[in-house]
């Protein structure tokens, strides 16, 4: 070992090179980073899009759903009869031709009365964690 280190042949990316090899080495370097570099912000991308690492997010998807699986079964609610609510809810609306409307908006309305103030609620918690 030289008395710089172990790494004392690396090319000091900082440093302007003097040497047409130290170039060619800069350049390749230069080249190989921006690869990892493209690579790295599509990972990223994922992760953003996904919450985290997807192996994380699949692992915890798997967990949760396990949780309220186990929920809906000791509900007695199968997923065959969730299918066939939805099902059924399309069908009425369907057969209520303009009143359809009435009753979508009904829904829409009992839906937004936990919705509205839960979603105001995380927003805040977000934007005070962010200030952070």
């Amino acid at each position: 070992m030289d008395e710089l280190g172990p790494f004392a042949n690396w090319p000091n990316l900082n440093a302007s090179p003097s040497l047409s090899g130290e170039q060619s080495q800069v350049l390749e370097t230069d080249t190989a980073e921006r690869g990892l570099k493209d690579m790295a912000s599509r990972n990223n991308a994922l992760e953003n899009f996904l919450g985290g690492a997807p192996l994380n997010v699949v692992a915890r998807l798997f967990f949760i759903s396990l949780v309220v699986g186990a929920l809906l079964m000791w509900l007695e609610l199968r997923p065959i009869d969730i299918l066939r609510g939805v099902q059924a809810f399309f069908d009425r609306i369907y057969q209520l031709g303009f009143g359809a409307i009435q009753e979508l908006a009904s829904y829409v309305l009992a839906g937004a009365v936990f919705v509205v103030p839960a979603w105001f609620v995380l927003r805040l918690a977000n934007l005070r964690s962010g200030k952070r």
